[in-house]
C-alpha cells in the first residue's frame, strides 16, 4: 500500500508529498489580484442582481445591497487580516481550520466549494444565452457552447496561473469600461420617477411606492444583493501563488471591494433610473434593456451586449481558478481524496481543475437551469462567510498575540456585523428558493459523512494549514505547562 492510502490519523506521507503538490509562487502581484477579485464578481452587475426587484421593489433592493454590501465589506476586512496571518491557497478553509478545528475547517471549506463548483456551472448557461442571443456563429445555447467553454477556459488554467490571471484581467478590464459607458449612455434618460413604478402590493406590510412588497421583500431580496459582490471572498485563494502575501493580499482585497461598491451604485440606479424598476426586473440582460426603450437595439446597447458576455467569461474564468485551489488545499491536507491535489509540471493542479470543471459541464448540460444553481452556490456562500466570521472573532479573542500584519479596522466588531447579516442571508435563501436551499442541504449532509466516517482519521499532518493548527495547539499546551 501506498504511504498515500494511509489509514492513520494525521498521516505523515512520503517525503515528495509536497512537491509534487506544490504551486506557481510568486505569479501574481497586487494589481493582478485586485483584478481577479472584480472578475469573480463582474458578471453579477450584468446579470441576475434586477430579480431582486421583482422581491422588494427598488427600495427594497436598494436596502438589500446596502446590508450586504456591508456585510461583505466587513467581512473582506476580517479576510484581509485572517489572510495575513495565514496566506495558503486554503483561504477560509485554512482560517477555520485553525479557529475551530478539523470540522469548522472542512464545513468551511466545503460550503466554499459548493459555491465555486456551482456558480461556473450556472454562469455558463447565461454564457450560451448571450451566444444564442447575440447571434454568434449561428450557434443555439445548449452543450456543445458549454463543452466548449469549459474546454477553453480550463486549457489556459492549465498553461499556467500566470497567463490565467492575465487573461482573466484583460476581460474583465473590458466589462469594467462597459459598465461605465453603459451609465454615461443611461444617463440622459434618467428619472427618479422611473426608480419606484413597481405596483404596489397593498397586502404587505409597511408597503409603499419604494416597498411595494412590503419590509419581509426587503430580506427577500438579501440574495440578489448579493450578486454584487459574490465572490470576492475567494481573493486569499491566490495566497501561495502571491508575491509578498501577508502585504500583498489585504491590499488586493481593499481594493477589489472598493472597486465593486462604485460599480454596483452606478450600474443599479442607471438600469433602473433609465428605464424603470418594473421594465427590468425580469430582463435577463437588463442593462440592454435599460438602453433599448422601444425594443430596437443602438449601437450602444449592442456594445454592453458584447461587454455583458465578457463580463460573463471573466467572471465563469476566475471562479473556475477559485474551485480548483480550494479543493487543491482540501484534498492535500486529506479532507477529500489526496490525488486531486497532484500538480502538473506547470505547477497547475489538474485534477483540480478537471473534475470540478466535468461536474460544472455535466449539471450544466443535464440541468439548464442557471438561476437555480446559483441559488445553490448563494446557500453555500453565506455559511462559508458566518464561519470565516466567526474565525476571525475566535483567533481575536483565543490567541491576541497572534502576529498580525494587518488588522481589521473595529476588530471583532466588523466581524460580527458580518456574521450576523450573514446568517440573515443564509436563512433568506429559504425564502427565493426553498428546492434550492434543500438541495445545498443535502450535498451538504453528504460531504459531512464522507469527512466523519472517512477522511476525519486521514488528514495530512505536512500540509501547510494542518501545520499552522497543530503549532497553535503545542503553543497552547506550552502555555498550559
Amino acid at each position: 500500500m501506498s504511504q498515500e492510502s494511509t489509514s492513520t490519523p494525521a498521516a505523515a506521507p512520503a517525503d515528495d508529498y509536497l512537491e509534487r503538490r506544490a504551486l506557481r509562487r510568486g505569479s501574481a502581484g497586487w494589481v493582478l489580484l485586485t483584478g481577479l477579485g472584480v472578475a469573480y464578481v463582474v458578471s453579477g452587475d450584468y446579470s441576475g442582481w434586477n430579480f431582486g426587484l421583482a422581491e422588494g421593489g427598488f427600495g427594497g433592493l436598494a436596502i438589500a445591497m446596502v446590508l450586504m454590501g456591508a456585510m461583505y465589506a466587513c467581512m473582506v476586512f476580517a479576510l484581509a487580516e485572517l489572510s495575513s496571518i495565514l496566506p495558503t491557497a486554503g483561504g477560509g478553509y485554512g482560517f477555520a481550520r485553525r479557529a475551530l478545528g478539523p470540522w469548522g475547517g472542512f464545513l468551511t471549506g466545503t460550503a466554499i466549494l459548493i459555491e465555486y463548483v456551482l456558480a461556473p456551472a450556472a454562469i455558463v448557461i447565461f454564457i450560451g444565452d448571450y451566444v444564442e442571443s447575440l447571434g454568434l456563429f449561428g450557434l443555439e445555447s445548449g452543450w456543445p457552447v458549454y463543452l466548449v467553454c469549459f474546454a477553453i477556459f480550463l486549457g489556459i488554467h492549465l498553461w499556467g496561473v500566470g497567463e490565467a490571471l492575465r487573461f482573466s484581467f484583460v476581460v474583465t478590464g473590458i466589462a469594467v469600461v462597459a459598465l461605465v459607458v453603459f451609465a454615461l449612455a443611461a444617463l440622459p434618460d434618467f428619472s427618479v420617477a422611473a426608480l419606484d413604478d413597481i405596483p404596489v402590493d397593498s397586502s404587505a406590510a409597511g408597503s409603499n411606492s419604494w416597498l411595494p412588497f412590503g419590509l419581509l421583500g426587503i430580506w427577500a431580496a438579501f440574495p440578489f444583493g448579493m450578486w454584487f459582490f459574490l465572490g470576492v471572498e475567494g481573493v486569499p485563494l491566490a495566497a501561495e501563488e502571491t508575491r509578498d502575501p501577508a502585504r500583498t493580499l489585504p491590499k488586493a482585497i481593499r481594493w477589489s471591494m472598493g472597486i465593486l461598491v462604485v460599480l454596483a451604485v452606478v450600474t443599479f440606479v442607471a438600469a433602473a433610473g433609465a428605464r424603470g424598476s418594473a421594465a427590468i426586473q425580469e430582463a435577463g440582460n437588463p442593462l440592454v434593456e435599460a438602453l433599448q426603450p422601444d425594443g430596437e437595439a443602438t449601437t450602444l446597447s449592442r456594445i454592453v451586449n458584447y461587454a455583458g458576455l465578457a463580463g460573463l467569461v471573466a467572471s465563469f474564468f476566475s471562479l473556475i481558478y477559485a474551485g480548483s485551489r480550494q479543493l487543491f488545499a482540501l484534498s492535500r491536507a486529506g479532507y477529500l481524496p489526496r490525488f486531486l491535489s497532484l500538480t502538473s509540471r506547470r505547477k497547475a493542479p489538474y485534477l483540480g481543475l478537471l473534475v470540478p470543471g466535468t461536474i460544472g459541464f455535466l449539471l450544466a448540460a443535464v440541468s439548464g437551469n442557471g438561476a437555480r444553481m446559483l441559488n445553490i452556490a448563494v446557500f453555500g456562500a453565506t455559511i462559508s462567510y458566518a464561519l470565516m466570521s466567526l474565525s476571525h472573532i475566535v483567533l481575536r479573542r483565543r490567541e491576541p498575540e497572534l502576529p498580525r500584519p494587518y488588522r481589521t479596522p473595529g476588530g471583532v466588531l466588523t466581524s460580527s456585523v458580518a456574521l450576523v447579516l450573514a446568517c440573515s442571508a443564509l436563512v433568506a435563501t429559504f425564502l427565493v428558493d426553498v428546492t434550492a436551499a434543500f438541495i445545498a442541504l443535502a450535498v451538504y449532509v453528504v460531504a459531512i459523512a464522507y469527512f466523519g466516517l472517512y477522511s476525519r482519521k486521514r488528514l495530512v499532518a505536512r500540509a501547510p494549514e494542518e501545520e499552522f493548527a497543530a503549532l497553535a495547539a503545542a503553543e497552547a499546551e506550552l502555555t498550559r505547562d
